[in-house]
């Protein structure tokens, strides 16, 4: 046990920073004071209503820069919610750690502390030491909510998953998935459109235009140029620059040509909606797929994390079934 408890202790301390210090961050929020009450009771311990706005108050500085009135109310209660979920799941994790009598070295706390005050103080302890004291806590209440704080990071110790994932589900996630590992298709576009629609009688006179326009291109004028003079698309000032674009950009008549055209190529007129379109893709990127091969071990690593979730989703869900949980 005590090799289980170095392994992630261990490979806690390497992964934690200076963004694992709730106390002393929650005292830079300048949110006015409330009146604090009982948010929930967890097995006879208490979660404050000041403990759950202390963890949601960052996101809710970001909602209140984003909406306002009801939508805002309906949306800091969803997360106030949210936040005391997540303290009833830490604090049952905890509890449930301290029952099986697992237990963290002083040596690893008192470690992390000295990265704490090197990290976030410079390596001056005194400073460290009168932040606390300005927020009302002691070194040893600290310590106790780091070591919490790393207890619910370890709470993976639960979980033991299969280390070998069967072929056939990474090539069934493969199959299934195979847009992840393909790169997105850009093509960078000049378009000319010139109107068929102006008016019953000068609609051939239009197609006679486009089939012009398509001549002159054909004898080496320059795209942009030409564009710029005869297209009545609202790119004409750009010389008919659409950029880089993705599929679903075009309509689909005018993307099939667009995506399948050879770079540098110009395309024949393209009748479409009653107008004449005239195309040349620049450039192209975009549109590889990895190999099942090259994607195997990517594969393998997220099925692994999803039954790890799975895991510890259903151990943490069996936490709160025998628990007495009671929330105000």
């Amino acid at each position: 046990m005590r090799n289980l408890i170095h392994r992630f202790a261990i490979a806690l301390l390497a992964l934690a920073g200076p963004a694992g210090l709730p106390i002393l961050c929650a005292a830079s929020a300048a949110e006015p004071q409330i009146v604090d009450g009982i948010a929930a009771i967890v097995n006879g311990e208490v979660i404050t209503y000041s403990q759950v706005r202390s963890l949601s108050a960052p996101r809710e500085q970001l909602l209140k820069s984003q909406l306002t009135g009801q939508e805002l109310e309906k949306k800091l209660m969803e997360l106030r919610q949210l936040a005391l979920k997540d303290l009833i799941d830490r604090r049952l994790v905890i509890q449930a750690f301290k029952k099986e009598s697992y237990q963290i070295p002083d040596h690893f706390v008192d470690q992390r502390m000295h990265e704490i005050i090197r990290d976030s103080f410079g390596g001056d302890r005194n400073t460290f030491i009168k932040t606390l004291e300005a927020q009302n806590y002691s070194l040893g209440e600290f310590k106790e909510k780091e070591m919490e704080r790393m207890i619910v990071a370890m709470r993976s110790h639960n979980v033991k998953t299969n280390s070998i994932v069967s072929p056939t589900k990474i090539e069934d996630y493969y199959r299934k998935h195979h847009e992840e590992f393909t790169t997105k298709e850009q093509i960078k576009l000049r378009l000319i459109m010139i109107s068929g629609q102006k008016d019953t009688a000068s609609a051939p006179a239009q197609k006679a235009l486009a089939e012009e326009v398509l001549g002159r291109l054909a004898s080496g004028a320059e795209f942009d140029k030409t564009a710029q003079v005869y297209s009545e698309d609202s790119t004409r000032d750009n010389g008919g620059d659409w950029g880089w674009i993705e599929r679903n950009t075009l309509a689909a008549t005018l993307e099939k040509f667009a995506f399948n055209m050879p770079v540098g190529r110009i395309s024949n007129i393209i009748e479409y909606a009653g107008n004449y379109y005239i195309l040349k893709v620049e450039d192209k990127h975009g549109g590889n797929t990895r190999s099942l091969a090259e994607a195997r071990s990517d594969i393998e690593k997220k099925l692994l994390q999803v039954e790890a979730q799975g895991i510890q989703e259903r151990w943490i869900a069996s936490l709160r079934a025998k628990a007495y949980i009671k929330t105000f």
